[in-house]
């Protein structure tokens, strides 16, 4: 129980990484709010708090637009109406075209800025305004997780804007936790290699697996509870020494 009565918000929790994220932690203890356009789960299967509830944990859905500051500080307050305080928020929400540089579109890069980048941006700045309000839990005010990718430090194929709001949340991450420290605020950020997250499409298409398990020493591919491991540890009060990291989840992708 390593986030016993602590609260968390997690943004695009209804399916994937954010929904094995909300999961572990409740799982830990934690008070999840699942932040997101809407609860159906992109891979099928019952809903984040569905699946939360019924293993005894505690979890409530709040809709959130991660592109509008008044929606993230709604989620942020139904929070702190719940536990009294915001101690984690998990910046998980992403989208991206699946296009190349020469293939995306003005309206498609915006969209995709607005979320991988703003929506991080803006998740930042509502948690670390309520955080400076409120008093320590021993050494810290608040955690941010982010979730990058190792595409925001390598090439993503075919997915320009992705990769390049990525490579923005890696900058965020660090410039946050710089400024932030004294005040008692950690930020850290994950980055995920290829997680089978139960999307359909190009995702799983035979030539971007192999693409994927030809770059990755390990001899599978990711989980959505490898990313949720490492954004549990990086959100405990094990990593108050840590900040302004990028944490590789990659099966070894990054060193090979």
């Amino acid at each position: 129980m390593r986030l016993l009565d602590r609260t968390a918000v997690v943004t695009g929790a209804a399916s994937g990484i954010g929904k094995a994220i909300a999961r572990r932690f409740a799982a830990e203890g934690a008070i999840v709010v699942v932040a997101d356009l809407g609860e159906t789960p992109r891979e099928g299967g019952e809903t984040t708090v569905a699946s939360i509830t019924a293993a005894g944990g505690r979890a409530v859905f709040q809709r959130c637009d991660v592109t509008r500051a008044d929606d993230l500080s709604a989620a942020i307050a139904l929070a702190v109406e719940l536990g009294g305080r915001l101690d984690i928020m998990v910046n998980n929400a992403a989208i991206g075209t699946d296009t190349p540089l020469l293939d995306t579109s003005e309206d498609d890069w915006d969209r995709v800025m607005a979320v991988n980048a703003k929506g991080v941006f803006l998740g930042c700045r509502e948690a670390v305004l309520r955080m400076l309000g409120q008093a320590p839990r021993g050494e810290v005010r608040g955690r941010i997780v982010n979730i990058s990718s190792q595409h925001g430090m390598i090439r993503a194929p075919n997915d320009f804007a992705y990769g390049v709001g990525k490579a923005a949340v890696v900058y965020m991450t660090r410039q946050i936790a710089g400024d932030y420290a004294a005040e008692g605020i950690v930020c850290n950020a994950v980055a995920p290699g290829k997680i089978l997250t139960g999307k359909t499409g190009r995702a799983i298409a035979p030539e971007m697996l192999a693409y994927s398990q030809g770059r990755t020493p390990w001899p599978r591919l990711g989980r959505p509870d490898d990313v949720a491991n490492a954004a549990l540890f990086l959100a405990s009060d094990e990593a108050s020494y840590i900040t302004g990291e990028n944490l590789m989840v990659d099966g070894g992708w990054m060193a090979n």
